[in-house]
């Protein structure tokens, strides 16, 4: 491995390490606020029994009692006020009047809807969503996936100024299954005690993804409200088993959200109260799916959101959110979609809110990366995906876009070889100036200048040649790198032999681990990549006179040892990616080698080295 490719291979390698330890530093985080969130979850168990064992809004009491209308929100700008009013109002008319009519009994019931994306289950206390089950990711037995983490506390509970509907018991005449054929709509309604009404309604189509809800407001009116996704989102796949070096790092859980045409990602550990921005929507996301609240037009909505940590021996799922969505109420009703999204590229993109960067986002380092990178990435996975129409395995889709990528870059890495290969054929003049000169630096710059004049090289060409080709290729390297390892396509998809899933790494014997590398079982992949890394590195460095001897001994080993540590916990389409790329990197050396007379007398530009006259 000559220089520039050494110096490219490295800071590739450390934006992985950077990568690594930003998961770890966040892991971290969480754990230090743990027993915290214990103590809050402790709390909102607590309230949530509480709640549950006190008598929700329009269940059956005793007539005229006053617990019975503290337990009903008043509807409408008047709040407690008005609430008070009402209280004593009826406690006068239940004294004035014994036959005053009893309150309508509602008991507690569930509608559960599905379509042909997703199983979902509303509850008619607080007319919320209580569990969403994604029809586009079952697991090794078929059986679908839950994706709301705590279905007891659900989402989209609803508060309308100081009224809190979140253990209001609706009425609901839907039956308590419907197979959606054609449009359909569920509706929930709620009237207090002044004959106020909130109806929220959810409206299902057969084939989309989008859930239109709808709060329409009756006889009162309303400032402001608030929606609560207390219950979070749970992840759809199985996580590695025990502890290891990066190995949750392939799994996210985040708040998403777009503000201000920009796509976001968020994690944290404690709370957060999010920018005051244009919303277009806000949501959560885990590795392959994401959930969203989706406004018609940016609204200007606050958004707070909490940690909810998961993490326990044996489990080490970063943990999920709830979050609180807070806006002023415009006309008579507050309308949204709600999003059940699986991260298929295509599939989101063509939604035109820019979910697709949910999957791959730039860097806020780099300008420009959220459309440039974003772009890169799509086409890398369209690639793979043309392949895979014409031959339906992806790991022969993932070698054959692994020899499109090294046929682009090859050009580059030509020049970069040929210009390190100029440097080191000078070394030894290089050597001598630097021992003739080492106590006059003027004569020696002018000495090795002169050097390069008389050979045709350009002492800039190591960077021009070697430095900036490696910085154009690793966008695409990384490109490739992000989406071997986020994209659904390749979740449950087998390759040959013995690697039966590419997102997964292929543990061929799970009766023999290694602790912190290869927890869940032996992998065999891994092992191909350190003998290819090895021989890899070895064969370029070989050919690099201009380095240190003890550096390219370090090096042969240390490459190895480090991709071995990353690869260990790689999804096996990346780990296939990375050989492959290897065995190129070997034949292409040794075809360059071959073509430029490695073995003949030594010559820069077709010409034999010539001395500099103040060399001799």
């Amino acid at each position: 491995m000559n220089k520039n490719t050494l110096i490219g291979s490295v800071l590739i390698v450390a934006i992985m390490i950077w990568w690594f330890s930003m998961t770890s530093a966040n892991n971290e985080a969480a754990e230090k606020a743990k027993q915290a969130q214990k103590a809050a979850a402790k709390e909102a168990a607590a309230q949530v029994v509480d709640s549950a064992e006190a008598p929700a809004a329009s269940e059956l009491v005793l007539p005229g009692s006053t617990a019975e209308l503290k337990a009903a929100p008043i509807l409408g700008a008047a709040g407690e006020a008005a609430a008070d009013s009402a209280v004593k109002d009826s406690a006068v008319a239940a004294n004035d009047s014994a036959a005053a009519p009893a309150p309508k009994v509602v008991a507690p019931r569930t509608v559960t809807v599905e379509t042909d994306k997703f199983i979902m289950t509303l509850s008619n206390k607080g007319g919320k969503i209580q569990s969403v089950i994604v029809k586009a990711l079952p697991d090794s037995a078929k059986h679908f996936p839950e994706l709301i983490q705590d279905t007891t506390l659900g989402a989209l509970d609803l508060k309308l100024g100081g009224a809190d509907l979140s253990n209001v018991l609706f009425e609901v005449n839907a039956p308590e299954w419907i197979n959606v054929e054609n449009d359909t709509t569920v509706q929930f309604v709620f009237t207090d005690a002044n004959g106020s009404e909130v109806v929220r309604s959810y409206g299902f189509t057969k084939s989309g993804v989008a859930v239109r809800q709808v709060n329409k407001f009756k006889g009162f009116r309303v400032d402001n409200y608030e929606l609560s996704w207390k219950g979070g989102m749970k992840e759809t796949e199985e996580f590695p088993k025990g502890k290891s070096f990066g190995g949750t790092s392939y799994f996210f859980s985040e708040v998403i959200f777009k503000n201000n045409e920009i796509t976001e990602r968020e994690t944290f550990s404690d709370a957060m109260t999010f920018d005051n921005a244009n919303y277009y929507w806000v949501g959560m996301r885990r590795k392959y799916v994401a959930m969203s609240v989706q406004f018609d037009s940016p609204v200007p909505a606050q958004v707070k959101g909490k940690h909810i940590n998961l993490a326990t021996e044996g489990n080490p799922d970063p943990g999920t959110y709830s979050l609180s969505i807070a806006d002023n109420v415009r006309g008579d009703s507050v309308a949204y979609n709600f999003m059940v999204l699986p991260l298929e590229w295509a599939e989101v993109e063509a939604l035109g809110q820019g979910y697709e960067k949910i999957i791959v986002t730039g860097s806020k380092w780099f300008p420009g990366s959220s459309v440039w990178f974003v772009w890169i990435c799509a086409m890398l996975l369209k690639l793979l995906k043309f392949f895979y129409s014409i031959i339906p395995n992806y790991g022969v889709a993932i070698i054959l876009v692994t020899f499109i990528v090294r046929g682009i870059t090859t050009p580059f890495t030509i020049k970069q070889l040929k210009s390190t290969s100029a440097m080191s054929k000078l070394k030894p003049q290089l050597d001598e100036i630097n021992v003739k000169y080492r106590s006059d630096p003027q004569k020696k710059q002018a000495a090795v200048m002169e050097l390069y004049a008389k050979n045709g090289v350009n002492p800039l060409a190591s960077c021009t040649g070697g430095c900036l080709p490696m910085i154009i290729q690793m966008p695409i390297f990384m490109g490739l790198f992000f989406v071997l390892g986020r994209a659904v396509e390749l979740r449950g998809m087998p390759a040959f032999l013995w690697i039966t899933d590419l997102s997964r790494s292929d543990v061929i014997f799970h009766g023999f681990s290694i602790p912190f590398l290869m927890p869940d079982g032996l992998a065999l992949l891994p092992w191909i990549m350190v003998v290819t890394t090895y021989f890899q590195t070895k064969v370029t460095m070989s050919g690099n006179g201009a380095m240190d001897p003890a550096q390219q001994k370090m090096m042969v080993w240390m490459m190895p040892a480090m991709m071995f540590l990353f690869s260990a916990v790689m999804p096996s389409g990346l780990v296939l990616y990375w050989i492959v790329s290897n065995f190129w990197s070997i034949i292409q050396y040794k075809i360059i080698r071959r073509d430029n007379g490695n073995n003949g007398p030594k010559t820069v530009n077709g010409k034999k080295v010539v001395d500099a006259e103040i060399v001799k």
